[in-house]
């Protein structure tokens, strides 16, 4: 079975922001790193969403 990585293109998209917003955000760690083309699972980005302030998962901060 082959793994299918998403890029940063790709995250951005699925977040429906520009792939320059993503430069401000801190993503988790690749899952795959192919010389400097990184790569994150769905599951992964979408445990990250998650666990953001303000997205279902911990608070926001005041």
């Amino acid at each position: 079975m082959t793994a299918h990585y998403l890029s940063i293109t790709q995250i951005a998209d699925m977040l429906g922001i520009a792939k320059g917003a993503l430069a401000g955000y801190r993503l988790p760690e690749p899952d795959a790193t192919i010389g400097r083309t990184r790569g994150w699972s769905e599951d992964t980005i979408e445990k990250w969403v998650a666990s953001r302030p303000g997205h279902g998962g911990r608070p926001k901060k005041h």
